[in-house]
């Protein structure tokens, strides 16, 4: 088990990454390399890329740079998993400005399945593994703002913005993967709305 643990562990795991977090946001999502110890309960990955939704001009939405991912190994098995930590770093982000209210992070957002839509026979819904997760960090982040062009002024702002710590998360037990990534993309519309204030 070992041994195939360490030829196909990290493929295997980097491929469900992929398929899981694809459909969840509804657009692709691929990652460059990632390791992990399944003794250690840690995870890495670099260069994970979110593409834009269809209708916009720019490939990507969101590039992160390196991922640290601590977990304890002893809640795999159970029904919620357990994380020490998620560490984002070098976190880039186009935010890109379609008609007068829409932009690429909100349709994404929007897109997110809901809880209240699985159906009730939705037997792969109710054996999702619920998240508790301690502490969830992002740092190094830059938007690159595409605004729709306005004569006499910047079509694109670049605002770096502060570290977003967000800690205890899912200790109500409703936390899955769905949600996580929509409390992430959120807490960067909340900084942008914060920095980018006057620009």
């Amino acid at each position: 088990i070992v041994i195939l643990i360490h030829l196909f562990g990290n493929s295997l795991l980097k491929t469900g990454i992929e398929t899981a977090a694809s459909k969840t946001l509804n657009v692709g999502v691929k990652i460059d390399d990632m390791d992990f110890s399944i003794l250690g309960g840690k995870v890495s990955f670099q260069n994970l890329v979110i593409d834009n939704p269809p209708g916009y001009k720019h490939d990507r939405l969101l590039e992160v740079g390196d991922a640290r991912i601590a977990v304890s190994t002893g809640s795999l098995l159970k029904d919620t998993v357990h994380i020490k930590e998620i560490m984002l770093d070098n976190v880039n982000v186009v935010l890109e400005q379609r008609g007068v209210s829409g932009n690429n992070l909100q349709d994404v957002i929007k897109s997110i399945p809901k809880e209240e839509e699985a159906e009730p026979e939705d037997e792969t819904k109710k054996a999702a593994k619920k998240l508790h997760i301690d502490n969830l960090e992002l740092t190094n982040i830059t938007v690159r703002a595409k605004l729709l062009p306005i004569p006499g002024k910047k079509d694109t702002v670049t605002l770096k913005l502060d570290p977003i710590r967000i800690t205890d998360l899912g200790s109500d037990d409703k936390l899955d993967v769905a949600k996580l990534s929509g409390k992430i993309l959120l807490g960067i519309v909340t900084g942008v709305a914060k920095q980018g204030a006057g620009h």
